[in-house]
């Protein structure tokens, strides 16, 4: 159990590693899906090209979606673009960072589809084999043009009657798998040159912004994380003692019916110290409020941290209280 606690408290630390490994099992999930695919081509004229295109693009653009959905920093992006200006000024080229990764991850599973697809043929036969030119092939040379298509639409299925016999149905098939597969190794090829150039060009290009991009999206990200548990710890303990002060008014009925109270103060003291003072829900909703409009400023020097702090709790309703919330404050700002 240790162990797989470790490898549970790795990944979720860092979403990075996560999405490469996202991006493998979709990858690896496509490839899976269309070995076990039953494909079968309808063998129309007018079908042969929406069923073959349909089954070229179609899954890669779910399985783009799909990569959107579980690529957590997408949403990360979008709120970030979104969100009111507030104290913090907002950095396109963060913004431009994340939106490339995401992109770049998501774009995986789609390819490794369309590539395979290619490297197949099936596609490709099925969608163009009506398409091609009939005078290349002596079987269809002859034939008048209407009962030609009708033929060429049923080479992509070599159990029909009429291309049993057919001598230039495997020369059309072997035509077009020709072409689909060239294809499909021509991308793989543009694919493999253009990630080695990005590789062993990305030092001849100014590396420092590259640099605060990535250390920037990554603080966002886990600015949010930290935020949230935060959220969660102080939605915790406030519900703890919303049910304790209804159990502390209903105490003689509790004691009519016999039930074990809580010691007199029992986690009060604890509970107390880490909500301080955010007892209210007006309080806790305009302090998440301050949160989402005015982002406090990246600056945790002293000067940043006693001026603009102060200035943020003297807006506050619960300001002349002697429990002042500075820890949940502090989270927040940091």
């Amino acid at each position: 159990m240790d162990r797989f606690r470790m490898i549970f408290q790795y990944f979720q630390s860092n979403s990075e590693s996560v999405m490469n490994g996202i991006c493998g099992l979709l990858a690896l999930a496509s490839v899976k899906i269309y070995t076990c695919f039953d494909f079968s081509c309808p063998c129309l004229p007018w079908y042969n090209m929406a069923y073959g295109l349909g089954i070229m693009f179609v899954p890669p653009i779910t399985l783009f979606i799909c990569g959107l959905i579980l690529n957590r920093q997408s949403l990360v992006m979008l709120e970030e673009w979104r969100r009111p200006q507030g104290h913090r000024k907002k950095d396109l080229a963060v913004i431009r960072y994340m939106c490339f990764s995401i992109m770049q991850r998501a774009m995986v599973a789609p390819v490794v589809w369309i590539v395979v697809t290619l490297l197949d043929g099936k596609c490709l036969i099925c969608a163009f084999s009506s398409s091609v030119d009939p005078e290349k092939f002596v079987g269809f040379a002859n034939i008048g043009p209407v009962q030609v298509q009708q033929l060429l639409a049923k080479v992509p299925c070599k159990d029909d009657e009429l291309m049993r016999n057919n001598t230039s149905r495997k020369a059309v098939s072997r035509y077009l798998r020709c072409w689909s597969q060239a294809l499909g190794w021509s991308i793989l090829l543009i694919l493999i040159v253009a990630v080695f150039l990005a590789r062993w060009l990305r030092p001849c290009f100014n590396q420092a912004t590259l640099l605060q991009a990535r250390h920037w999206s990554n603080y966002i990200d886990i600015e949010q994380k930290i935020f949230e548990e935060t959220c969660c710890e102080h939605s915790r303990l406030f519900a703890h003692k919303c049910i304790l002060h209804f159990f502390k008014s209903m105490r003689q009925e509790i004691k009519l019916h016999s039930f074990s109270l809580p010691r007199q103060g029992e986690g009060a003291e604890g509970g107390e110290d880490l909500l301080r003072g955010i007892t209210d829900q007006d309080q806790v909703n305009k302090l998440l409020k301050m949160w989402y409009y005015e982002k406090p400023p990246l600056d945790i020097s002293r000067v940043t941290q006693r001026h603009p702090l102060e200035r943020e709790r003297s807006s506050l309703p619960w300001a002349d209280s002697p429990s002042t919330p500075s820890k949940f404050l502090q989270h927040t700002d940091v």
